[in-house]
């Protein structure tokens, strides 16, 4: 699955695991008290009340596994560690678990079933995740769940590189070509020599990639440093294959390892991670989820009262860039006349824009009219919290007149932001936009979501978005 999914990834495998800790209680509750293994089985309690401890088994194991990175993406880590990492969780998730009998005097559960509990649990999640591990190689085999790069450097460094890539199926990554100003022939080992450096902006309008992969000697600093400027300006991820560590934009880099190899992102993501993706994904789900049923009712009178007012369609449609600079559709309930496409395309709404209808002047002032935006979250287009989406015709304007404006697509847009919060809303500044975003973008933690998300409400009724 693309990485825009991984989403529902990890919440298919944390329910993977709910069904092998579970599995494995069971297992180690049949072989100690139904199979002849132990003639002796005497059962103080039944097996409902041993199935009960699930109630307190499941949520601990599972936020143990996340703590241990056991939900960040398959593509760079072996299976001998995450196996090393299972055997670590369950060890760590029995141990609380004993504390909590100990605590609790439940003196009666059998001491036997414990361990074999631990030994089954490290066992089914093992096979669980191995499957998982085959079952991702089958798919990247037939074409799916690919990440799609283009190496700098077809030197030996870049060519070590695609040898491991090619010869690891289960890494998921096609190699789309090399760009090299060196290398003369039209391709190498079987992969195309896309072009040279010079040329890299074309070729990268010409391919859409997931990640550029830089594979230059330390003698190519500066061609690296505009390599890496080309690709922030064209909103694509860039690594290093590093013989030094000095090329770090933002704040802090992230160090990697494909199999011995190091690499360095550039700009340090928080929500790159796994985890905390899964983390944001999950309470986006919930949290918009819960706020939809809650203000249903004013949402079907705002959807009532927009068409009364004025003819057209409730909710209006619009393109934006999200995600990994995707386009999708943004939702709103319509505040202005009914216009042409090319009137609404080319028009900043301004706060005494003459096109707002009366009722669409108050809703817009009160970001009633952003509400619909609930459906983009639950969808997986937005997040509740993160940077504005804008339309491709700012874009592709502001792309090209504000430093590191493409970044803020690293991550998905939000409902509202850093920028929202700090006053900068609607027809401002744009750079001072940007900053916020990307100050959002490289510190985010869960604590700061939720300082935004209450915010918000102190600020949204002063200007709309």
């Amino acid at each position: 699955m693309i990485k825009s999914n991984q989403h529902v990834f990890n919440i298919l495998l944390v329910l993977c695991d709910v069904i092998a800790i579970s599995l494995s209680l069971l297992f180690a509750w049949y072989i100690r008290f139904a199979s002849p293994l132990f003639i002796d089985g005497i059962r103080t309690i039944n097996f409902r009340a041993y199935m009960t401890y699930l109630f307190f088994i499941l949520p601990i194991y599972i936020i143990i596994f996340l703590c241990a990175g056991l939900y960040r993406p398959y593509r760079k880590q072996r299976f001998y560690k995450e196996f090393q990492e299972l055997i670590s969780a369950n060890f760590i998730g029995l141990f609380i678990f004993m504390a909590i009998l100990y605590t609790t005097k439940s003196t009666h559960f059998s001491r036997i079933m414990l361990g074999l509990f631990y030994i089954s649990s490290v066992t089914f999640t093992s096979v669980e995740r191995g499957s998982i591990r085959k079952l991702l190689r089958l798919l990247r085999s037939k074409g799916f769940n690919l990440k799609h790069i283009i190496i700098v450097g077809a030197g030996k460094i870049g060519q070590t590189f695609a040898d491991k890539v090619q010869g690891d199926g289960q890494l998921g990554y096609h190699i789309c070509g090399f760009v090299d100003d060196y290398y003369s022939k039209p391709e190498k080992d079987g992969i195309k020599i896309l072009g040279r450096t010079k040329d890299l902006n074309a070729i990268l309008e010409d391919y859409r990639i997931d990640e550029l992969i830089i594979a230059l000697p330390n003698s190519s600093f500066q061609r690296i440093n505009q390599i890496i400027d080309l690709c922030e300006y064209q909103g694509i991820k860039t690594q290093i294959i590093p013989d030094y560590f000095n090329l770090i934009h933002g704040r802090k880099a992230v160090f990697e390892e494909l199999d011995g190899i190091p690499l360095i992102n550039t700009r340090y993501i928080p929500l790159d991670k796994g985890a905390n993706k899964f983390i944001k994904r999950l309470s986006d789900l919930v949290l918009s989820t819960f706020i939809f049923i809650v203000l249903s009712p004013l949402l079907l009178v705002t959807a009532l009262l927009v068409k009364i007012t004025s003819p057209g369609p409730i909710i209006y449609k619009q393109i934006r860039l999200g995600l990994n600079r995707k386009e999708f559709e943004i939702y709103k309930f319509r505040s202005m006349r009914t216009l042409s496409s090319k009137e609404s395309n080319t028009g900043w709404t301004t706060e005494n824009d003459p096109r707002k209808t009366t009722f669409g002047s108050f809703i817009r002032k009160t970001s009633i009219d952003e509400l619909p935006q609930l459906i983009n979250v639950i969808k997986g287009d937005m997040s509740l919290i993160g940077p504005r989406p804008e339309r491709p015709f700012y874009v592709k304007k502001f792309k090209d007149e504000v430093p590191n404006y493409m970044i803020k697509h690293h991550v998905r847009p939000g409902l509202t932001g850093l920028a929202q919060v700090k006053g900068w809303r609607g027809d401002t500044e744009i750079t001072p936009r940007i900053k916020c975003d990307i100050e959002y973008i490289e510190q985010w933690t869960i604590w700061m979501d939720i300082q935004i998300f209450f915010k918000t409400f102190l600020t949204m009724f002063k200007t709309g978005y």
